[in-house]
Formats: structure tokens, sequence, C-alpha cells
């Protein structure tokens, strides 16, 4: 074992498995994990070269079936879109969950060793992979109430019996925070008899007993499936709820750090090259915990910027944003954000939580439903409800009515600042698309998410992105080609320095320097209606500087910003 783990990674992986499972459990764990690795025969430490991720890194989210052409798989529709139009733009493509499902478009996962045979099959993914580099999801708190597990589960067959967290509904539960406004506890017929069990986002979403090394076993056994398909970049869905304790709140639990934590080690181990990014969305002091002492996620999503870059652009006003963004960690090398201004999901508020006045919310609440978006609900202890969610495309958010010019560089704007953030960027596909609010795919389901969830017709699509006069062709364009510019460009590193800039509320500005100060890039965003100039001189001595986004020179003393417009001066 030692000529796999190397010096010290043997007992400190040791050191895990005692601080979760006892002292006793944790040298047959080790065996155990011994036998796995053998099995799976994935990489050592001496196989990984240089850092996880550069400059031209950036990250495209989209399902398996998004796109379809009538042409085989959706998944083969998605990869000839993808390779089409995509290649050298985008290096990373995540995949949301290929899985067979029962509900909440993949996270109610019934197999997660299969794909599901309507998107196409394990060589369709890969044959992704072969064009962009992987993100997979990894869904550790719950899975389906149709899966094999869950039926073990109810006729009490090994090991999956021990799989699933019983509890008794007279327990004092009343701390536990939700993200759902469902039953906590689901009733489920057993071969026991009549049994309580947790299911924290719906009744088909059951929750999964971490105390149980079985389990921890299934779910390596699965990443090690995952690597060896090609994933770079494993998702930790919903982890922050992963450890169940009566009594607390159920939320970061430090045991679920220490699954985190040894998710990492393991990875150290076998495949050093493969990213660990957890998904928490939550306040934005809770969210960042999961960078631990470097030794928990290499990334965390960055999920106070979506609302309050929303929030920003809607007021004209920067300042909530502009105070956050100088408060963000030094992280060190190695660790960094993933900035998005969307995903599959909807866009969280509690990120707001101590950040934006709860008149603003209400404020930006209103805002999204004029602009036919919807709010998601979460309960709270004392059984009332609070918003959780805004539901609705980030273009419709930002739209201006009467003004779809004026909406587009509204949109734009946002990518633009989103873009140039420290960190790793990351492109929902409908941002990339310009896509609408899905009006006719929620009146068909009724849930507020398929409002951002659209599935386009690839004829349809080619339509739209090859008439220049569609909003769509102009939003690809413009991304496609500021994705592109902003490669090569070692300001625009993840690990490289930013500085927020002090101008009034009305921009958000920063500065990014490359990690050997070899360039200096000053992103400047106009969060009002009216065109503004802005001075650099105070940045650098020269006249003139190149603007990246246009392409074209500019003086340092007269930056013209149009209404809503987004510049990247390379000083």
């Amino acid at each position: 074992m030692a000529s796999v783990l190397g010096r010290s990674e043997a007992a400190n992986l040791q050191r895990r498995f005692e601080t979760l499972y006892g002292s006793d459990e944790s040298k047959r764990l080790m065996r155990r994990f011994e036998m796995l690795v053998g099995r799976y025969g994935v990489g050592e430490p001496e196989t990984v070269a240089g850092p996880p991720w550069d400059e031209n890194e950036a990250v495209l989210i989209t399902y398996a079936d998004t796109i379809s052409d009538g042409e085989g798989t959706p998944l083969q529709a998605v990869r000839r879109f993808l390779t089409e139009r995509l290649k050298g733009v985008i290096r990373t493509v995540h995949l949301l969950p290929f899985y067979p499902w029962s509900s909440d478009d993949g996270f109610s996962v019934i197999d997660y060793r299969a794909v599901k045979s309507s998107y196409g099959d394990w060589a369709d993914v890969e044959a992704v992979g072969h064009e962009f580099s992987l993100m997979f999801d990894l869904v550790l708190n719950h899975c389906s109430s149709e899966s094999a597990w869950f039926r073990d589960f109810c006729i009490g067959a090994d090991p999956a019996r021990n799989y699933f967290i019983v509890e008794d509904p007279g327990a004092d539960l009343s701390q536990v925070v939700r993200p759902r406004p469902t039953d906590l506890l689901t009733k489920t017929q057993t071969r026991d008899g009549e049994k309580w069990v947790w299911t924290t986002f719906s009744a088909d979403q059951v929750d999964l007993n971490w105390r149980d090394p079985n389990l921890l076993f299934e779910f390596l056994d699965i990443l090690f499936l995952y690597i060896s398909k090609g994933m770079r970049i494993v998702r930790l869905d919903a982890i922050a709820f992963l450890w169940k304790e009566p009594g607390t709140d159920c939320l970061h639990r430090p045991e679920t750090h220490e699954v985190v934590k040894l998710i990492r080690d393991v990875l150290r181990i076998v495949a050093p090259h493969v990213i660990v990014l957890t998904e928490t969305n939550v306040p934005h002091e809770e969210n960042i915990s999961y960078f631990g002492d470097g030794d928990e996620a290499h990334m965390v999503y960055n999920f106070s910027l979506p609302p309050l870059l929303l929030h920003a652009l809607v007021t004209g006003d920067g300042t909530h944003l502009s105070g956050w963004a100088k408060s963000l960690p030094d992280l060190p090398e190695g660790q960094a954000f993933l900035n998005f201004t969307a995903s599959h999901d909807g866009i969280g508020v509690r990120p707001l939580q101590g950040i934006v006045p709860d008149d603003d919310l209400a404020a930006l609440i209103a805002h999204v439903r004029e602009r036919g978006g919807m709010v998601s609900m979460r309960s709270m202890p004392d059984g009332s409800e609070r918003p959780y969610e805004l539901n609705i495309t980030y273009r419709d958010a930002l739209g201006v009515p009467g003004d779809e010019d004026l909406g587009v560089a509204r949109f734009l704007c946002s990518q633009a600042v989103m873009l140039a953030m420290r960190g790793v960027p990351a492109l929902y596909i409908h941002s990339l698309l310009g896509t609408r609010n899905w009006h006719d795919g929620f009146a068909e389901t009724g849930r507020n998410r398929t409002l951002n969830r659209r599935r386009w017709e690839a004829p349809e699509l080619a339509a739209l992105l090859g008439d220049p006069a569609t909003s769509h062709a102009q939003i690809f364009g413009e991304l496609t080609r500021w994705l592109m510019r902003r490669q090569n460009h070692p300001a625009f590193h993840p690990d490289a320095p930013m500085r927020v800039l002090d101008f009034d509320a009305g921009i958000f500005a920063f500065l990014r320097t490359a990690k050997d100060a070899s360039e200096r890039i000053a992103c400047l965003a106009n969060l009002t209606a009216k065109p503004r100039t802005l001075s650099l001189s105070d940045l650098t001595d020269a006249p003139t500087a190149r603007e990246l986004l246009c392409a074209r020179e500019i003086a340092t003393d007269q930056v013209e910003l149009a209404p809503y417009q987004a510049a990247w001066v390379q000083l």
C-alpha cells in the first residue's frame, strides 16, 4: 500500500476514517481502500503535472438533452454543438446528471453507475471528453426512492438496509435548516413495518446515511468509475446537508467537512489531477468555509455573485457588490472560486444574507416577478417560509421593458464582470445562448425551475444563432469572442490578484494583475443607464491603453462607457 500512498498519505487517510467511524473500523477501512484502489488501478501522484488551471480555463454548464437534432442521441447532439461552435472557446463541460433519475431533472438518481438510456450511453459521454474536460455531479446527500438501494432498504437487504436515515417523527427537528417547504420526514412501508425516513429535498429524494462506512465505499467506487470515464472536476452536490444530527441545524456539521477532506485526500492519492468543487447555496461566510484550511475544496461556487450583480445592475448601485468583493479572501494558489451568474438552479438569495437589506431583497423579488419570473421558498423552524431562490433566466432578469438593445447591453455587462473576476468562469448554456424564460415548459411541468431549463431543437437554435438581428446571435457572438479574448492573458489567471477600485456607486471596477506582474487589466462596468466618463490616470502614466472587449485603443484619462457597457483595459 505504501507504494500507492507514499509517505504520510496512509496515516492521514486512516485519521480521516478514525474521525468518522472510530478507531476499531479505521484499519479495516484502510485495507478495504487498498483493495478498491487495486481494482481500478487509478493513477499515482507522480503522474500529475502542472497547476490545476490557468487563464484559459472556462466551464460550460449544460444538461445532456439541452439540444436535440433528431440524429442519434441527445448527448451526441450536444457534442456536435459543442465541437462545432465552442471548441477552443470552452475548456470544460459540466454535464449535469445524465444518470437514470426519477425527479428534479436528474438530481434524484436511480443508478449512479449508468447513463440514462434516452440520453445515450457511456461512449457518448466519453466522446464529449475527447474534445473537452468533463465535470460530473456526485449527488451525495440523497438518491431516488426508485433506486435499488432504497428498494433493498425497504426489504431489509444488506448492505443498503443501513443506507438511509430512519427518524422518530416525535424527535425535536425544529432547528433543521430546510431548502424546501416539503415535509422533512416521509412515511415508508418496510418489511419491518412503518418507518419515517429523512427527506430534506423531497419525498422522492431520500437522504443517505453517511454514518455507514459501506455507503462511503459505494461512493468511492462510483467516484473511481467517473474518473475512469474522464471526469476532471467532481461537483459535490448539496454537500452542506450531508451529516444529520438531531438537535442541531444539520448543516455544515464537522463530519460533513471531514467527508470533503477525505474525498480530497483520496483524490490526492489516486487521481491528483481531479478537482473537488463544493456546491453550498448558503450565506457567504458559510459557503467559503468549504475551502477549509487549504485541505477541503479546490473550488467553491461564488454563490453571492449572481444575486449581488443582479441587484447592482437593477438598482444602478454597486455599493453592496463592491463592499462584498473587497472582502473576498486572498486564496492560496490551487484554490479558487467558480464564478457564475446563472446555473440550472435559480438565483439563490440566501447568499445575500448579511450583505443586502431585506427591503432591497423585497424590491429585487418584485423586479423578478415583473419580468415573468417566480420565487421558490424554504421552510423556517417556526413553520414560516422565506424566499430561497429566484427562478428566471439571467437574460430576462436583466431585461429592460421596451428596449431590447439596452436589456442585451445590461445582460452582457453582467457577463463581462463575471468573466473578468478572480477565479474560474462558468457559463450556463442558456446564458451563452441568451435564452428567454421558458413559459411553455413551466406550463407543462408546473415547476419554477423549468423556466430556466429550456430544451432546444437544433434547427431552431441554428436559425436564431445564424441571424445577426436576433439577440441570441448577438449575445452568443459577443460572449464567445470575449471568452477567446481573455485567453492567454496572465492577468486573468484564476490565481492572479484582484483589487477593487474606488469609483462612485454607479461603477463597479477592479484591477487584475498577473502573478509575475507582467500584465495589468482594469475591468470597468457602468451599472447605470447613463453614459459615463472615467479616468485611469491614477493607474498608469501611459496616455493610451488597449481595450480588449472592443479591441481598440482608448485614452486612459477619458474612458467612455455607454449605458451598461463594460470594458477590459489592458494597461
